[in-house]
């Protein structure tokens, strides 16, 4: 019966998306109208799965009318909360997972700087990322694997699976790697890994790689993260993060739905005893780091991610890409 209504709800859903994303009641241009659709999307995916599965119809059909009505700030603002408000809920299973027990209390005070009895990598338990990876999906029913690609062309390589289940609107990569100002001379535009927000903020992943097997300092002028001694870094993250994986989804094949969406979050960097977990480092000052997540378009179990890469027509395109829609191609090059 819940099954039932959950899915009664997210057919609501599903109808608004497919009208509020066809609207230009706000849009400029060919491309902000598709940011602007992204935003409404966001906003009722993210909203949904705030909802839990305990919503009711009454909710959900409140959710579709906001959506209709609200201002494209009030949009970002809602989807901004809706994030951080599951990320705080994976900050939180991560520490259960690795602070030591009896510093967990001290460590979840202490702001993230070093002093002369605090090292500046704190000892956390000498769990591996795939025993981190287990408890984790214990704990929010999920976590991702990376494996062979299911798509049927050479190129695909690795692919990243949800082991688990988890709701519409779910969180579940970061794309991690350093973040780069628009116009940055020295980004590689040849490199796979790179990754464009829709301010223009580029995400490099490639240092990244599959992330590590301790809490480490990452140096952002650095190509790959290292442990140092000096206090000459930006921050320490945790590199045994599951959920790290946003650059190993690749595009669907023919035939074949995308299953998420790339959501732009911009994280606080006040928020300190979460900071670990953010796997990102921005080159510059900043009060907010400029990420990227992606977020779950339909509910998921165990199958492979798929993201819609939206190349550009106004180029070439590999022989491998299948448009997922034209139209949203198209306004990414205006």
């Amino acid at each position: 019966m819940a099954f039932a209504k959950m899915f009664f709800l997210f057919s609501k859903f599903q109808q608004g998306v497919g009208v509020l994303a066809k609207s230009t009641t706000f849009a400029k241009n060919p491309r902000q109208l598709q940011y602007e659709a992204d935003i409404n999307k966001l906003f009722m995916f993210t909203s949904y799965n705030r909802l839990g599965r305990d919503a009711e119809e009454a909710d959900a059909e409140e959710i579709i009318e906001m959506a209709g009505k609200a201002t494209l700030s009030e949009q970002q603002k809602q989807v901004q909360e809706n994030i951080h408000c599951q990320l705080q809920n994976f900050c939180a299973s991560m520490d259960e997972i690795l602070l030591l027990d009896n510093d967990k209390t001290q460590e979840l005070k202490a702001d993230n700087v070093p002093t002369a009895d605090k090292p500046l990598v704190p000892e956390t338990k000498p769990l591996k990322l795939a025993e981190v990876s287990k408890l984790l999906k214990d704990r929010i029913g999920y976590t991702l694997e990376i494996k062979k690609s299911l798509i049927p062309h050479k190129e695909a390589g690795q692919g990243c699976f949800i082991e688990g289940e988890a709701d519409v609107g779910a969180l579940l990569t970061f794309y991690p790697g350093v973040i780069y100002p628009p116009g940055y001379p020295n980004v590689d535009a040849q490199n796979s890994y790179l990754i464009t927000r829709y301010d223009g903020m580029v995400i490099n992943a490639q240092p990244w790689g599959r992330g590590g097997e301790s809490r480490q300092v990452w140096n952002s002028s650095s190509t790959k993260p290292e442990v140092r001694t000096d206090a000459n870094v930006e921050e320490v993250l945790e590199m045994r993060n599951p959920l790290a994986f946003g650059h190993f989804l690749n595009h669907p094949g023919k035939d074949v739905d995308p299953n998420v969406m790339v959501c732009p979050y911009d994280f606080p960097l006040s928020e300190k005893k979460m900071r670990a977990y953010i796997p990102n480092v921005a080159l510059g000052d900043a009060h907010v780091l400029k990420t990227l997540v992606l977020v779950a378009t339909r509910a998921l179990c165990n199958e492979e991610l798929m993201l819609n890469y939206r190349l550009t027509n106004s180029e070439t395109r590999p022989e491998w890409y299948t448009p997922v829609d034209e139209e949203e191609d198209g306004r990414r090059c205006n």
